[in-house]
């Protein structure tokens, strides 16, 4: 018989547009949700122009910051101001944050020294399908 996923090691990921589509509703549904354990994150930020005060009433744990951020972060100003912005922010409102897209050292070097909490990309792994991961095959 198959055990129940405890809840706590559960975690959604939901887009900033489709939270935007009616913030109420999902406001609500994400408390339910977290009333229960299950972790929330927002995926793809910084990419629907959400508005910042929304990410005050949302209970969620994390953010992910999209990868069109991350790709000149070490060359573009204008990049790297948004991403530090993000950390800071997030951090302050007891947030964690992942940054996805790294695909290269430099990148990885300059999210560590900025605080992201978590990196995901290419430069470490690209995705497995779940019966390879699962036997334990080399990915």
């Amino acid at each position: 018989m198959v055990q129940p996923l405890p809840p706590e090691l559960l975690e959604l990921e939901v887009t900033e547009g489709v939270l935007l589509s009616g913030i109420d509703k999902a406001i609500s549904m994400l408390k339910s949700l977290r009333d229960l354990g299950v972790q929330v994150a927002i995926d793809d930020f910084g990419t629907g122009f959400s508005s910042l005060s929304y990410l005050r009433q949302l209970p969620i744990t994390k953010v992910k910051l999209d990868r069109s951020f991350i790709i000149d972060v070490t060359t573009d100003r204008g990049s790297a101001a948004i991403v530090q912005g993000v950390i800071t922010m997030a951090h302050h409102l007891g947030l964690l944050v992942v940054a996805e897209g790294i695909e290269t050292v430099e990148q990885q070097n300059y999210l560590t020294a900025s605080d992201c909490d978590l990196l995901q990309g290419f430069l470490y792994s690209r995705p497995v399908p779940l019966g390879q991961f699962a036997l334990g095959l080399e990915y």
